[in-house]
This record gives C-alpha cells, structure tokens and sequence, in this order.
C-alpha cells in the first residue's frame, strides 16, 4: 500500500512539473511573439517616419519663394522676358571674366544659365546642389531655351542633386526637349563609326570635325534600333584628365555602352556626358 501511495505521489509531483514546463514554454513563446511584433511595428514606424521625412525633404526642395516662377510658368514666359528662378547647380560648365555657365534642375525641370555674372570666389561655392535664385532674361539660341548672358543669381539655403532620369526610349521622338538640359541616362547604346579627317574609321573625334587634339571636346557616335546619334564629351564640362574622357578615348566601334549626362540641346539633342560605362 504504501508503494502505491509513493508511486502515486511522484507521479502527481511529474504530471505538476511537466504542466510547469509547459506553462514555462508558453511564457517564453509568447515573449518572443510580443518581441517580434513589437520589432516589427517599430520596423514600419520607422521606414513610414523615414518615407515622410523623404517626402518632406521634397516638398522643401520644391519650394518656391515669393515672387519666383515654377518650372511650368518659366516654360510658359514669353522669349526675353525677365524671369526670376529658383534653382540647384547640377554641374558647372565654365567660367571666365566674371561669368558662369551652369547646368541648374528643381524637382520638376533644369534650367540652363548662359554666362551668368559671376565672381571667381562666388563661382568656388557652386558646388553641386546649391540653391540659387536667378534673375535674368529668358532666350532661345538654336532650339535651346536658357537664361541668357548677364543673369545674376544669389545663394541661398538649401540643397537639392537630382536624380538620373532615364531617356533611352524617348530618343528620336518629339518628347525628348522636355528633358532638356536634365540629368538623364542613355543605356545600351552601340558605338558606331565615324570618320576622320583622313577618311578612316574611328570611334570618336577630337572636335565635330576630327580637327582637334588631347583636351578638345570628344565626339562619338552611338546607335540604338538602327537609328544613330552623336554624343559629346564637353572639355569645358569634364576636360582630359576625367574618367570619362578618358573612357572615350578607349571606346571601340561595336562597343555596347551606358551614359549619363546632361541634355543639352542645339539644332536637336546633344547629350553632354559625364559617364560612360562599356557593358
């Protein structure tokens, strides 16, 4: 009798711990359900906090001060009116006597500033993404609508670098001006011949003609669906000693290449690049 009474009682006494270590268990589940919820929420408070700083970001970017027109209004005013722009330095392109020559973008389009009045200690600041806000007389040069000579500008708060916009399927159609002087990307594009000043084929030329040397403008040819277009290197812009005026000079006919550039635009497109990748 008093065999089964102990035996009884372990028993009882292993069914209690086994109903402990269950409950343990459950504990420890359900902390580590409320930890992963708990690491989740925090995950998607954090990426919408940083989705609406982003936004925000933007929306600041895009502000305009009083007196100044959107892009729109600016495309919209009348060939030498005066208009008032806000916009940040993407590029700079040259500068001498007094004057700079810039490739400017917002949120919604770039403006091309030609010869702007321009100390040599101010024209140091224009790093790319300054703010300015420029004042001057819009004109038209070849089919290149910019601000023309003798524009001043101020600098102000705020930094903006816009992104790459890729363009390769607009090439040969009418909506591609709407790019113009934009940072955009042209992607899988062949490098076709041209020819030299002694008949010869080549992958690029020095000057449109092949006249120049080292340090001149490159210019090449590349085609996409049969159609062919020529792309520039501007030695102003990016001279010989950069990456990608050296890779230029070491392109080969047949070559299959990704650019960037700005979408400078004279008598039709003139992609001004500032990277070529060979594929």
């Amino acid at each position: 009798m008093k065999k089964k009474t102990l035996a009884l009682t372990m028993a009882m006494a292993l069914v209690l711990s086994l109903a402990a270590c269950g409950n343990s268990n459950a504990d420890v589940a359900a902390e580590s359900t409320a930890a992963a919820t708990t690491e989740a929420a925090t995950e998607a408070t954090t990426e919408a906090a940083t989705e609406a700083s982003t936004e925000a970001a933007e929306v600041v970017a895009d502000e305009k001060s009083e007196g100044v027109m959107t892009y729109e209004e600016y495309m919209a005013a009348d060939l030498d009116s005066e208009v008032v722009i806000e916009a940040y330095v993407q590029a700079k392109q040259s500068w001498w006597e007094d004057k700079a020559t810039l490739y400017t973008q917002d949120q919604d389009g770039a403006y091309f500033i030609y010869n702007a009045a321009c100390s040599e200690e101010d024209y140091a600041k224009l790093v790319p993404g300054t703010k300015i806000k420029v004042t001057g007389y819009k004109t038209e040069w070849s089919g290149e609508v910019e601000i023309a000579e003798g524009a001043t500008f101020e600098i102000e708060e705020g930094s903006y670098i816009a992104p790459v916009t890729d363009v390769t399927d607009l090439l040969g159609t009418d909506d591609l001006i709407n790019y113009q002087n934009q940072f955009v990307a042209f992607k899988g594009m062949t490098v076709e011949a041209s020819q030299d000043a002694t008949g010869n084929d080549v992958a690029f030329l020095y000057n449109y003609d092949g006249s120049g040397e080292d340090g001149n403008d490159l210019y090449f040819n590349v085609s996409l669906n049969g159609q062919t277009y020529t792309f520039t290197v501007e030695s102003y812009l990016c001279d010989n000693t950069t990456d990608v005026y050296n890779a230029v000079k070491n392109l080969k006919i047949g070559d299959t290449i990704d650019m960037e550039g700005f979408l400078y635009w004279y008598e039709g497109v003139n992609p001004h690049i500032t990277s070529v990748t060979v594929k």
